[in-house]
């Protein structure tokens, strides 16, 4: 019965929605402003947009969308049970948003060689020579590693994928100082390098740095008024790394997304795996 009704409700959808043609697409925002499921991209932007750690997906029917939202239910939250919605806790939120002490709080000190999960989810398939959209913006996955890290032999590799397959995917050596969230932030840098070398003014930038997002969405306009020192009054320790990517972000709309590293989403899997191949070559 359930289903049935499920079905009706669709086929009424359709048939009453203007321009629908039973064929639109269902945006479901499982982490926004306010989760819940769109019937156009820039209802959706609106919950998203320049949102920390944003989560959401599209779908091609209005019940996969609600599935997709309502299973970010915390099982500890017993009012987010009752609504089909979680909100971020306020104090792990607050933490994200905390201006850094000193760099090595972010730093990753795992080895290279990462437990990856079953993908449990995909981005849209693209041909060699297209790229994912969002409404109106290209999609891109970033990612940085390092092994060793914060040690003499460290090696540091960045990763950017643009879809499967795609000429733009890039793996490669970091240069300069072998870090972890040096790595985060130029995987970043290169990814806008190649989108404005396509005339591509529009991103959706997912990485699973929230020390890279935090950086350039907040922390630099104050690390600038305070002559590039942090609120202790420390020299902020990734100023060429920033200066660097805030100069790369003009003329250009970015949306940073987060996204959980290891978590089993294939395009950061596969940025992670291109940022590990990149740690094993040679510096250029």
């Amino acid at each position: 019965m359930v289903r049935f009704l499920s079905l009706v409700h669709r086929a009424w959808t359709a048939a009453y929605n203007p321009g629908s043609g039973g064929h639109s697409m269902y945006y479901a925002v499982k982490r926004g402003r306010k989760a819940g499921v769109y019937r156009t991209w820039n209802e959706c932007r609106a919950q998203v947009d320049r949102f920390p750690a944003a989560r959401f997906k599209k779908f091609a029917t209005e019940e996969e969308a609600w599935t997709f939202v309502r299973n970010s239910v915390n099982p500890d939250d017993s009012e987010g049970q009752k609504n089909g919605l979680v909100q971020e806790p306020q104090v792990k939120a607050n933490k994200r948003l905390r201006e850094p002490l000193e760099e090595d709080e972010y730093e990753n000190t795992e080895p290279c060689v990462k437990y990856v999960k079953q993908n449990t989810e995909s981005i849209p398939s693209v041909s060699k020579d297209t790229f994912s959209y969002m409404g109106d913006f290209v999609v891109v996955y970033t990612d940085g590693c390092c092994c060793s890290n914060g040690r003499r032999k460290a090696r540091a590799g960045i990763g950017v994928y643009w879809g499967p397959g795609h000429p733009l995917n890039l793996s490669t050596r970091l240069p300069g100082r072998q870090t972890n969230q040096r790595a985060e932030i130029h995987a970043a840098c290169k990814a806008i390098e190649q989108a404005k070398a396509q005339n591509i003014n529009k991103l959706v930038l997912y990485t699973d740095s929230m020390f890279t997002i935090n950086g350039i969405t907040s922390w630099v306009q104050n690390w600038k008024k305070n002559g590039w020192r942090t609120s202790i009054g420390k020299d902020v320790i990734n100023k060429d790394d920033f200066v660097q990517l805030e100069k790369l972000t003009q003329d250009m709309d970015i949306q940073w997304m987060h996204i959980p590293g290891h978590s089993g989403f294939r395009g950061n899997e596969e940025a992670d795996r291109l940022a590990r191949e990149g740690a094993k070559q040679s510096e250029n």
